[in-house]
């Protein structure tokens, strides 16, 4: 008896596997056909003089001409600000844990915190001291290097 129910569960098993192909390759031809209408109607796009995608050409009139030597390739350069800025800021550290050797010092100008290692160090600090460092790009922000005990 136990036989016959196992052959029966492979009967159905096998059914619903055929049944999932059946629908499978429907799918597919009627995909394929939906393509095969959409091919002759391809959507034609047109881009008027403002640059904006329309299903109309622009009329020859509203065409403006363009100087192709006047274009500039590349990245414009930067114009040059005349401007004094002190790299050297002044700050007091918030916290600095000597035996792990890193801390944060507290901007006094913008209110900031800046991460500092013990390798950015040239006199040793203690919480609370005012120092003067310079910010450097670091891989999660701005840290501080170069920091000296304020004369």
């Amino acid at each position: 008896m136990a036989k016959s129910q196992q052959t029966f569960s492979k009967r159905e098993k096998e059914k619903k596997r055929q049944k999932k192909r059946e629908e499978k390759q429907k799918k597919k031809e009627a995909r394929r056909a939906e393509a095969k209408e959409s091919e002759g109607g391809i959507p034609f796009a047109y881009v008027d003089q403002y640059g904006n995608l329309t299903d109309t050409p622009s009329l020859p009139s509203e065409k403006e001409e363009i100087d192709a030597s006047e274009i500039v390739l590349g990245i414009p350069q930067k114009e040059e600000i005349e401007e004094e800025f002190d790299p050297v800021r002044k700050g007091k550290v918030a916290f600095f844990d000597h035996s792990k050797g890193f801390g944060f010092i507290m901007d006094t100008e913008t209110q900031e915190k800046h991460f500092v290692h013990v390798s950015g160090l040239i006199d040793e600090i203690n919480e609370n001291d005012k120092v003067t460092f310079e910010l450097e790009k670091g891989q999660k922000g701005m840290n501080a290097v170069r920091v000296s005990l304020e004369q």
